[in-house]
């Protein structure tokens, strides 16, 4: 057999901001540059092609290898979790129990009621999250559109605490498929296995490997034998678009469809989608986000009929998942919830260093790929020029913490724990910051342990496409993208981040002050760190 793999893209969303006036900290400040930013891998194509194959063994569903960590981290505080505690009652009122994530306003807009038809025997946060678990009385008619047909926790979707140990390589040697000897060239890392794809792709958009696993042998069924012949081989995900051939964007895009319905769930904007056959879909309200980001994912080309075999969870996907990997509701049980309600974010500063000005050029956007989590901000330094410039700024450490990953322009800092001091060096647990566009030259290496302040390398054009030098980042807790202005809105120096209209827009605000998002840049764009400010938890 032989594969034809084209090289990998990164699909381009350019946006283009621009020149910043005055910035008010050690008198004047220049201008700053035009920016505009994609997060996604460069497009660039081949002919290339690899090797036949070697001679594959099938395997059917018995010999699948299940592979469990054998220590699993710890989290505090942990709670059962399982279908049945998403459940309705027979009685009146109704009695949700609140789920990992949960905000009174989502449950809300998950339910199409109001906010004060919600009750509970204990108090309920305005703001922030609900407790899990915690027993909410709804309206007694919404019991008629509740499901017990759950496919998978939120665990096992986000690339968190229990994907951990998951030895994505090793699965697939063993498994004996045709992906286990397939390579693919990508123009920034050279030739790659579909294990070092798979694990790039989770790391890059922290969906479990695990899933992309199971979704890839649910379409053509490589990973446990030959893939199958009305399969096109540069489209094992059934994305034929040219854009999104060969393993890493059919990848990309699947984890893409994921985030947009376990993002738009968690945030309680998406109620609703509609299948290839132009039928509207409303999940279930009282489904978790795991679940709602497969029936999202699975809208893909199916008509009714099939995207109902797909979500079944004892025929569907769910039982495939569970075949390969075992019970994921067992494993959820020591990892969940994700975000305990009791969740604060690591007190964080502004990503630059002190008494120079920059400019906040983009509001809450998406963390990677085009869309997903609105758990991104954008800031560039003050510049004369606009353009992809060379600068004399440094992007700076946001708090302490050792850095887990520095390639390709990206950066992962693992956070140390405000109450302990101490971090475990993983960024599937606990809090984790990305900083993305950073030069390669002068980039911090990984496993350098930095104090807030420290300098993590220059912002850049490098790294997808952008029109201007800047630096972009994001939160994750538990591996999780946390929304820039959600249940835990990001704070950076006492400046708070507020979405506006569409994605890129919106604000920053502190002590009545206001500071506005904005492509070309504008007086009220500019933001600075003066000396001795302190970290505002």
């Amino acid at each position: 057999m032989t594969w034809s793999i084209p090289e990998n893209c990164k699909a381009i969303n350019v946006f283009i901001g621009g020149l910043i006036l005055f910035l008010v900290l050690a008198g004047c400040q220049p201008q700053t540059n035009i920016h505009a930013t994609t997060n996604r891998p460069e497009n660039v194509f081949s002919d290339a092609t690899i090797p036949p194959t070697i001679t594959s063994f099938p395997a059917p569903f018995s010999t699948y290898i299940t592979v469990t960590p054998t220590s699993m981290p710890t989290l505090v505080p942990t709670a059962p979790s399982s279908p049945s505690k998403a459940v309705m009652s027979t009685d009146s009122p109704l009695i949700y129990y609140a789920q990992s994530g949960d905000t009174l306003d989502v449950i809300a807009s998950h339910f199409n009621i109001s906010a004060t038809q919600i009750t509970s025997p204990d108090p309920i946060p305005d703001q922030g999250l609900v407790p899990y678990n915690q027993p909410l009385y709804l309206p007694a008619y919404l019991s008629k559109h509740l499901t017990s047909d759950f496919i998978l926790p939120d665990s096992e979707v986000v690339f968190g605490p229990s994907g951990v140990d998951f030895d994505i390589d090793f699965y697939l040697r063993r498994s004996r498929g045709d992906l286990a000897t397939y390579r693919e060239y990508l123009a920034s890392t050279g030739w790659n296995s579909a294990a070092e794809i798979i694990q790039r792709i989770a790391l890059e958009n922290s969906i479990n490997p695990r899933l992309l696993l199971a979704l890839l042998e649910y379409h053509c069924h490589g990973v446990s034998g030959e893939i199958s012949e009305d399969v096109d081989q540069d489209a094992l995900l059934g994305n034929t678009h040219f854009l999104r051939l060969g393993l890493y964007r059919q990848l990309s895009w699947a984890s893409d469809q994921l985030s947009i319905g376990y993002y738009g769930w968690r945030s309680g904007q998406l109620n609703e989608f509609t299948l290839a056959d132009g039928s509207l879909m409303q999940p279930a309200p009282n489904l978790n986000a795991g679940s709602v980001a497969l029936q999202y994912y699975f809208a893909y080309k199916n008509d009714r009929k099939s995207w109902k075999e797909a979500i079944d969870p004892q025929t569907g996907f769910a039982a495939l998942y569970e075949r390969m990997f075992g019970d994921p509701w067992e494993r959820a049980l020591q990892v969940e919830p994700l975000l305990p309600a009791d969740l604060t974010q690591t007190p964080m500063q502004l990503p630059f260093e002190e008494n120079r000005g920059w400019s906040y050029t983009s509001g809450p956007h998406s963390a990677w790929e085009k869309n997903g989590a609105l758990a991104a901000l954008d800031f560039a330094p003050a510049t004369y020029n606009s353009g992809c410039l060379p600068t004399d700024a440094w992007v700076a450490a946001v708090a302490d913490g050792q850095v887990v990953r520095a390639e390709l322009n990206g950066v992962m800092q693992d956070l140390d724990d405000p109450v302990t001091g101490e971090g475990d060096g993983i960024e599937q647990t606990g809090w984790a910051v990305f900083y993305y566009h950073i030069a390669k030259n002068g980039m911090v290496a990984a496993d350098t342990y930095l104090k807030a302040g420290e300098r993590i390398g220059q912002p850049s054009c490098e790294g997808g496409r952008s029109t201007g030098t800047h630096v972009h980042i994001a939160r994750k807790f538990n591996g999780e993208w946390v929304i820039a202005d959600g249940y835990l809105p990001f704070n950076l120096s006492g400046w708070i981040a507020h979405n506006g209209e569409k994605p890129y827009q919106g604000t920053l605000t502190k002590d009545g002050m206001t500071v506005v998002a904005h492509w070309f840049g504008s007086f009220e764009t500019r933001i600075g760190l003066p000396t001795k400010t302190p970290i505002v938890p």
